[in-house]
């Protein structure tokens, strides 16, 4: 156990709560950051010191941050979907902001920032990697504006401003403790019960939620201030997924691929349902128009900067699918 003290943000959350776990493990004194109002499931049994605080509340992680020698800022307003699409924006704006500025003044050793493989831009000749940097006109939705837009601080921080920071891009996270869950947590659960007859023509980069946790720490460890690197595992068609999924849970996989363009008007009936009844929509416009793309990349840069290493996502697949049955959502 080392007495140097490490804040992690989003503790709550699927991501952050991962990094709480092997930052614990690994023997540093943790201290997490939450809003008195988040979810219980992750904080129970947490592995540090537990402080209430609302980032956007700059006093607040003022006081999370003191005596901190390392911060994690893992925290960010993740919603494919919501009424008031540029509240997204302006949450992770806003909390991105105040952390960049009370880093700087706490003097910090390191911020490792999680970024998003949502703010670079799809190869279609295969793998994208660090170097295709997108502008927020070129993505699609507002979440993954947002992260663009907070991005786009943290890197003019670490040349304006000196800001000793290293930025880390998750590209889709599933296993253990998806307790929200995560829209890809969500079709998970759904085609675990049997709910996804079909699929459209798809493709993400598949990285169990632990191996990403791991490579924060890497990046706190060896990653070189101002350098970004891709924390993801291995590129599936949404297809192979499902009939993972399906193989793991004794079904047949689903065989019908629809097209995107029919769906359109049943995505925008279901966001106007659910701005009306005040649930999340499972099918979206924005979550239609990215799977227009093969949402593959590339880990190459942390495999040979960090020493990262990805285990096969059929065994995240494996410990979600345990995970959602054991927590209900799987029956």
């Amino acid at each position: 156990m080392t007495d140097e003290l490490t804040l992690v943000t989003g503790v709550s959350g699927f991501v952050g709560a991962a990094v709480a776990r092997v930052l614990a493990a690994s023997g540093r004194r943790v201290r997490g950051l939450a809003r008195a109002t988040s979810a219980r499931t992750n904080l129970d049994n947490f592995p540090g010191e537990l402080v209430e605080g609302d980032l956007r509340d700059a006093q607040a992680v003022q006081r999370a941050m003191s005596g901190a020698r390392h911060v994690f800022h893992v925290a960010a307003d993740y919603r494919i979907w919501a009424r008031d699409p540029e509240e997204i924006v302006r949450n992770n704006h806003t909390t991105t902001q105040i952390m960049i500025d009370a880093a700087i003044e706490a003097g910090l050793e390191r911020l490792v920032y999680t970024s998003s493989v949502a703010t670079l831009l799809p190869d279609p000749q295969g793998a994208a990697d660090e170097s295709r940097i997108a502008r927020q006109e070129q993505v699609v939705g507002a979440y993954k504006r947002s992260k663009v837009v907070a991005e786009e601080l943290v890197r003019a921080a670490i040349v304006e401003r000196s800001l000793p920071a290293v930025i880390v891009h998750p590209s889709t996270p599933i296993g253990p403790r998806d307790a929200k869950p995560t829209p890809t947590g969500r079709i998970i659960v759904e085609a675990a019960n049997g709910k996804m007859p079909a699929f459209v023509e798809s493709g993400l980069n598949l990285v169990h939620v632990d191996d990403v946790a791991q490579g924060h720490v890497l990046a706190l460890e060896r990653g070189a201030i101002g350098e970004r690197y891709i924390l993801g595992g291995q590129d599936v068609s949404l297809a192979g997924m499902l009939a993972t999924v399906a193989r793991q849970m004794g079904r047949k996989p689903p065989t019908i691929r629809i097209p995107r363009a029919p769906l359109m008007p049943l995505a925008w009936a279901n966001e106007r349902f659910a701005a009306l009844l005040g649930y999340d929509p499972f099918l979206t416009l924005d979550g239609l128009r990215m799977a227009g793309h093969h949402m593959f990349y590339s880990s190459t840069k942390a495999e040979r900067a960090l020493g990262y290493r990805a285990r096969p996502y059929e065994d995240a697949i494996a410990d979600a699918i345990a995970w959602f049955r054991e927590s209900g959502m799987i029956r």
